[in-house]
């Protein structure tokens, strides 16, 4: 071999120990990654001693290869043994430094909260399922039939126009109330009833602060001999009440339905930014149309009934004080984090 290979493999060896020897008596994981950037680097005196490398003969050259990779072999070893010892005496050293109090209170985790639209729906579930009424529910996906025409609804009407309703492919329509409960619910059971039907209702609306596409509304109809407006107004009177508080002010306004007749809108007297209060509409009602009854399979000289309709939202921006129905859909956790 000649001189000068060999005195480069001694060269190469050398490093190789001064590296090992600088690892062993390493202080810190700081002072760990220093001595691999020195030791491993491109500017490291084994990179420097190997940069000839190139022009040694083939055989010669493997050689000198060899070693150097055996050298940078131990040394990455070294290194790696090393970071682990120092690392597990500062981990050592840190618990022993540390005291943990188990007698402290943990981290709160924050807590869910139900949204405004189910606290206050679920209220008013509550208090019709006192009075004795039953939950029903019906499809989101109406045909125009149970939407309209059993409602006494007649194609002419402005309530069909397509500025208001979604309509969908075969016929069928995104239900603009969830009065068609109502019809489903005649059809396939015989009177007496007092019926319940929350859920969504969709209607071409654009948003703003009062109107939303979207929205829930709660459909309640009662039916037996000898139901009477009378009964209608003690329901709904008493519902305000409980939902309200007992020194709520409501009035019944003669309206216009066409499934109900005589139709009636209950207006509540409320103030709105400590101004002075006024009369708000919060609700639909009124005995159900004989038409409808026949429609449903109801024997309309048998048996009356009344309905009634409100809108969720509209009950929850009042009780809650709540100035958009926006702020219903936006899923901003400051305005869900208050209820």
């Amino acid at each position: 071999m000649p001189a000068e290979i060999k005195s480069l493999i001694e060269q190469i060896e050398a490093i190789g120990q001064a590296a090992l020897s600088e690892i062993g008596s390493a202080e810190g994981s700081a002072g760990l990654e220093e001595l691999r950037v020195r030791h491993m680097g491109k500017k490291s005196a084994l990179s420097q001693a190997l940069s000839g490398l190139k022009d040694i003969p083939g055989e010669e050259r493997k050689s000198v290869g060899q070693v150097a990779n055996q050298v940078k072999s131990r040394i990455k070893d070294a290194l790696g043994a090393r970071l682990a010892d120092v690392e597990a005496a500062e981990r050592n050293s840190q618990l022993g430094s540390e005291s943990i109090d188990v007698t402290l209170a943990g981290r709160p985790l924050p807590e869910g909260r139900l949204h405004p639209l189910t606290r206050i729906l679920t209220e008013i579930e509550d208090i019709f399922i006192g009075m004795g009424f039953e939950l029903a529910s019906g499809p989101d996906m109406e045909h125009e039939y149970q939407n309209f025409d059993a409602l006494n609804i007649p194609e002419a009407h402005p309530a069909r126009d397509m500025h208001d309703t979604f309509y969908l492919h075969g016929g069928g329509v995104l239900r603009t109330h969830t009065s068609p409960v109502q019809i489903r619910t005649m059809q396939n059971r015989t009177p007496p009833m007092a019926i319940l039907a929350p859920g969504k209702a969709y209607r071409c609306e654009n948003a703003d602060n009062t109107h939303s596409p979207v929205f829930h509304q709660v459909e309640g109809f009662m039916i037996d001999r000898k139901v009477r407006f009378s009964d209608l107004k003690g329901v709904l009177s008493e519902f305000l009440r409980q939902l309200l508080g007992p020194d709520i002010k409501y009035r019944f306004r003669p309206s216009y339905f066409p499934f109900t007749e005589p139709s009636a809108e209950v207006d509540i007297l409320w103030s709105v930014d400590g101004r002075k209060p006024d009369w708000m509409e919060v609700l639909g009602s009124g005995m159900i149309h004989p038409n409808v009854l026949e429609a449903g399979g109801v024997d309309r000289d048998q048996y009356s009934g009344f309905a009634f309709g409100l809108g969720v939202e509209r009950f929850a921006m009042l009780k809650y004080g709540i100035p958009s129905i926006r702020l219903f859909y936006e899923n901003d956790l400051r305005f869900l984090g208050q209820f």
